[in-house]
């Protein structure tokens, strides 16, 4: 439901134009040098301003109301709050008489019985990978305990019809689309590639807690995404079995010490044109996203498979 996790266990709450939104992290080792300032860079990169992002405008200052003390976690359970300082709930006062095509407004209705929060998509919205970014950058502060050497890294490859060669292109060719569609009042979809540095061999276990498996699992639950895949993906399917080198540092469901990489198709926002404030490349501000969910996935493993490294408390 709104959980994941099993040694290290997230909890999102919060509505797009509600009061807040937030996370709780449980299991958090005790003892992580630890402050609000720690995570903005990574908030930083999700947060919207440049073209092509929504005009909605947040501060994402998160607070921890719980599981810091004195610039350490204490090993009980953290919570992380963000206001919704920029929330506009006027922009959807039609709903849910009316449902935006392509969204979860049908749906949530039907679920919920119409008790749900319909305004920009409430528990839906793509505002809700605020604090999973949070969770994200929790996580590799975890990691680090363990594996200081393993890195996460997320980018846009193509954007609409255009392939991304170099992340320099994306201030060019990518910029004069953004710029077009942004014209139009419609949107654009993408494909982000993500790669896993430096990851030991034996993370993961067979079957139903593959690490394909469980990433899948908690990498759609970001919004708007349609398609994953691991290694060459389907590219595979055109190689015989002598010709396929089975990148993708995953066997068998376990890590294999390679490095480790999949592969991420996001979907145009539905909600374009004039009805309320949205982004017209969603897919530009989730590739720190697609890495707290990675970071999160391994932090899991990890803490299900070792001992923490307490460091003693200081006196």
């Amino acid at each position: 439901m709104n959980t994941f996790g099993n040694k290290f266990r997230v909890s999102v709450y919060g509505e797009s134009h509600g009061p807040a939104t937030g996370i709780v992290l449980d299991g958090v080792p005790p003892g992580i040098a630890l402050q609000e300032s720690d995570i903005i860079p990574d908030i930083l990169r999700r947060k919207s301003g440049a073209r092509g992002t929504t005009p909605r405008k947040e501060t994402d200052e998160p607070h921890f109301l719980s599981g810091v003390y004195n610039g350490y976690t204490t090993g009980a359970p953290l919570c992380i709050v963000f206001d919704n300082a920029g929330a506009r709930p006027q922009d959807y006062s039609e709903q849910p008489r009316v449902f935006r095509p392509g969204t979860a407004d049908y749906t949530a209705q039907v679920k919920f019985h119409g008790y749900q929060d319909p305004r920009g998509g409430g528990h839906f919205s793509g505002r809700l990978t605020l604090p999973l970014t949070a969770a994200g950058s929790i996580a590799k502060k975890i990691i680090a305990l363990y594996y200081p050497e393993l890195s996460i890294n997320a980018q846009i490859v193509r954007i609409g019809p255009l392939v991304v060669t170099d992340q320099s292109d994306m201030s060019s060719r990518v910029e004069a689309l953004i710029d077009k569609v942004v014209t139009e009042g419609d949107s654009l979809g993408a494909v982000i590639a993500c790669s896993v540095e430096q990851v030991p061999a034996g993370l993961g276990e067979p079957f139903f807690d593959s690490v394909e498996s469980v990433l899948s699992h908690i990498l759609f639950s970001i919004p708007g995404i349609k398609g994953i895949t691991f290694g060459l993906g389907f590219e595979e399917t055109l190689l015989k079995g002598s010709e396929n080198p089975h990148k993708g540092g995953i066997a068998g469901g376990i890590t294999n010490g390679d490095t480790l990489n999949f592969q991420l198709a996001v979907k145009p926002t539905p909600t374009v044109g004039k009805k309320g404030r949205h982004d017209t490349c969603f897919a530009l501000r989730v590739p720190v996203v697609a890495e707290a969910a990675a970071a999160i996935v391994l932090a899991d493993f990890i803490l299900s498979k070792s001992e923490s490294p307490v460091p003693e408390a200081q006196p």
